[in-house]
């Protein structure tokens, strides 16, 4: 259960910065698949919010661990980048599915829908309860 509401969060999460930042989009290969466009709509975002999900839980614990020292050095901002990479890695794993995420650029949008999605993931996961 625990893990279907942080898909529902990360979901939530790309959603708002794909509103807020307008280099982010998700984009439809297989067409109209229920026949509801706004139904697919959130079908799309729940399924990279899935695949989000799963590089958070397998990839990143990694890459932190890997990157320690810088993180040490940089005082925690290097954070931001691993949350960035998370995302950018995200996008390519998704343009193999019929549901890509679209990030225009590492440095300013993929960095700023970073924060955005840490603090979305944050202020949700407080309020569900999911976050210990």
């Amino acid at each position: 259960m625990r893990f279907l509401v942080r898909i529902l969060i990360n979901a939530l999460a790309v959603w708002v910065a794909g509103l807020l930042l307008p280099g982010i989009a998700i984009t439809e290969t297989a067409g109209d698949v229920t026949g509801d466009p706004t139904f697919d709509l959130v079908l799309a975002y729940l399924f990279i919010g899935l695949v989000f999900g799963l590089v958070n839980a397998l990839i990143r614990p990694v890459v932190k661990f890997l990157s320690l020292p810088l993180t040490i050095l940089t005082l925690g901002l290097f954070t931001i980048i691993i949350n960035a990479a998370m995302l950018m890695l995200t996008s390519w794993l998704s343009s193999f599915t019929p549901v890509e995420l679209v990030v225009d650029s590492f440095f300013w949008t993929g960095i700023l829908a970073s924060i955005i999605i840490s603090l979305v993931s944050l202020v949700a996961g407080s309020l569900t309860g999911t976050r210990k």
